[in-house]
C-alpha cells in the first residue's frame, strides 16, 4: 500500500470530530495528496448501522462482549471496503478513531482486558495500523462537561452516558497506550483552543511526512 494512514484518538469531549474536519481541509489546502477523511464505526453503510445499534441508548441490555465483536465486526468492513482501496490509491486517510479507541473503551472502560479486545481486532484488522495517531488528550471530568453541555442525558449515546468512572479508565488505558507506543502515537492537549490543537496536529504530521507539503 502507498498511501498514508492516520488516526485520531481521545476521550469523548477532546474536540475529534471537529478537529479532523478542519485537519483535513488544512492539509489539502497545503499538499497535492487526496486526503479521505472517515469514522468508526461507521464511514460506510454496513459500518454505520452497526454503529446505530451500537451506540443507540436503547440497546443497554447489550452485553459487554457484543459490543466489542460488534465494534470489530464494524471495523473489518470499512477496512476492507473503504481504507485499504484508498491507501492502495495513494490517498492520505484520516481516520476518526481506530483499534485503539476498542482497547481503551472496551478493554479498559468495559474492563474487559486489553489484550482479549487486541485479540479480537488482530482477527478483524490483520497488518493494517496506522502510521501516525494522534491521541488528544483531556482530563475525563472536562471532556463530560463539554460533552454535556446543551444536551440533555437521553440525546447522549450509549458511551456517553457512562459516568465519569468509566471515562477516566477509558482516559488512562490511553494513556497508557501513549506509553507503549510512543513511536506511533503523538499526544495532542485538546483543552486548548480548536486553532491550537489543529496546528499542533497539522505540524505533528508535517513533521512525521514533510515530503507531502509544498
Amino acid at each position: 500500500m502507498s498511501g498514508i494512514f492516520i488516526t485520531i484518538e481521545g476521550p469523548d469531549g477532546a474536540g475529534k470530530s471537529t478537529v479532523i474536519k478542519k485537519l483535513a481541509q488544512k492539509i489539502s489546502e497545503n499538499s497535492s495528496v487526496q486526503v479521505l477523511l472517515t469514522r468508526e464505526p461507521g464511514g460506510i453503510d454496513i459500518s454505520e448501522a452497526i454503529r446505530d445499534i451500537i451506540l443507540s441508548p436503547k440497546n443497554i441490555a447489550m452485553d459487554e462482549r457484543t459490543e466489542a465483536l460488534l465494534y470489530a465486526a464494524a471495523r473489518r468492513q470499512h477496512l476492507v471496503q473503504k481504507v485499504e482501496p484508498a491507501l492502495k490509491e495513494g490517498k492520505l486517510v484520516l481516520c476518526d478513531r481506530f483499534v485503539d479507541s476498542s482497547l481503551a473503551y472496551q478493554g479498559a472502560g468495559r474492563e474487559i482486558g486489553m489484550e482479549a479486545i487486541w485479540s479480537i481486532n488482530q482477527f478483524a484488522i490483520e497488518e493494517t495500523m496506522p502510521e501516525l495517531t494522534l491521541y488528544l488528550d483531556i482530563d475525563a471530568k472536562i471532556g463530560l462537561e463539554r460533552i454535556n453541555q446543551g444536551r440533555k442525558f437521553e440525546e447522549l449515546d450509549r458511551l456517553d452516558q457512562e459516568g465519569l468512572v468509566f471515562h477516566e479508565r477509558v482516559r488512562a488505558a490511553y494513556l497508557e497506550l501513549l506509553l507503549k507506543y510512543p513511536e506511533r502515537i503523538q499526544k495532542v492537549d485538546a483543552s486548548k483552543s480548536i486553532e491550537t490543537v489543529i496546528d499542533a496536529c497539522y505540524n505533528l504530521i508535517k513533521d512525521k511526512f514533510p515530503n507531502l507539503f509544498n
